[in-house]
């Protein structure tokens, strides 16, 4: 009776600690293991982390970070780091977390608007995926890429369409770039080309004149009718005369692409540059900023007129007065020059 009884209080106490091993097991695998507030926290791995890394990172979001590495050891995932970025939802367990990051590497919506540099295009891309600006502007400046896709480096700026695109954050320089040209070629469908063709002008001629028309004027409403002066000017084989050209030249003379002029001077006009549409006939040898869809669309919609000029309009900020004769030109470029003195804006 005795020894029934040991038995019995031994099986009890046995089932006891198995239970509360168990318990402790599944908890370590399949409990919540998170400590923050938010509904959900984000972890972006590097492609050389080692799971000492991941450990360093995920150690303030988790209550018990031992449990999380047994867990992390059993599934194999401490040999097998992949990078990304990666969503832990509040009150996930180890088994959850550790699956999140061995599989749900999430997107992140990458932008870039009109740039005016590759230079300043590689800062901005660096500031939202894993590649630095450095490799990114070796990429985009690769001669062997340039020459077998028919660019040059005057015109390689123009192969990057200002959108929102989809990536994963540990995307490499030269993914993004292959990935950049996929787009232009998707943005540069039939229909496009065929409205290109039909002004005798490349993909890349139509985004260096889209380029000027956007420097001319922020009103997007105004840019088609800007680009039909243009169009009209090449057509006659007039030079196009843009301002927007002529400080560029300065920008690239003294290496500085943040010089601000806000007028042009008699003597700019002489700058011995391809990009000075002053002194040489045609379209510059490529883009002189980044242009936006709106500006090529403009371009390949422009408005069919007889206009030949333009100058600011004066009692209209931010639009143009057009004009068909020179004469009718000059009276609108004195009233604009008398209203630029009255502001005192000599440069």
């Amino acid at each position: 009776m005795y020894i029934r009884r040991i038995i019995t209080l031994v099986l009890v106490l046995g089932l006891i600690v198995g239970g509360f091993i168990t318990y402790n097991i599944y908890s370590a695998i399949f409990g919540p293991n998170t400590v923050f507030n938010n509904e959900k926290a984000f972890l972006v791995i590097a492609t050389d982390a080692s799971f000492s890394d991941v450990k360093e990172q995920i150690e303030p979001l988790l209550k018990d970070v031992d449990a999380f590495e047994l867990v992390a050891k059993k599934k194999g995932y401490t040999s097998n780091v992949k990078a990304g970025r990666y969503a832990i939802d509040k009150g996930m367990s180890n088994s959850d977390i550790v699956n999140t990051l061995r599989v749900n590497n999430l997107p992140i919506r990458l932008t870039f608007n009109n740039q005016e540099t590759l230079p300043r295009l590689a800062g901005r891309i660096s500031s939202q995926i894993e590649a630095d600006s450095t490799s990114l502007l070796k990429a985009f400046l690769d001669e062997d890429f340039i020459k077998e896709h028919g660019f040059s480096e005057e015109t390689a700026l123009g192969m990057y369409i200002p959108n929102s695109y989809e990536f994963f954050w540990d995307t490499s320089a030269e993914e993004f770039r292959d990935r950049m040209l996929k787009e232009y070629k998707k943005f540069w469908t039939q229909n496009r080309s065929d409205k290109a063709m039909q002004l005798g002008l490349t993909p890349s001629e139509v985004i260096a004149l889209a380029a000027i028309v956007q420097k001319e004027t922020a009103k997007v409403d105004e840019r088609p009718r800007v680009a039909g002066v243009y169009l009209n000017r090449l057509k006659r084989g007039m030079p196009l005369q843009a301002d927007p050209t002529v400080i560029h030249a300065i920008r690239l003379k003294y290496d500085n692409p943040d010089t601000v002029i806000k007028r042009v001077l008699y003597k700019d006009l002489e700058i011995d540059s391809k990009f000075n549409t002053y002194k040489y006939r045609g379209l510059p040898p490529g883009p002189i900023s980044m242009p936006d869809v709106s500006s090529i669309a403009a371009v390949l919609n422009h408005e069919k007129h007889d206009y030949m000029y333009f100058v600011a309009d004066v009692k209209r900020p931010g639009y143009h007065m057009f004009a068909k004769t020179l004469a009718q030109h000059n009276r609108n470029r004195d009233q604009y020059r008398r209203w630029i003195n009255e502001q005192k804006i000599f440069r």
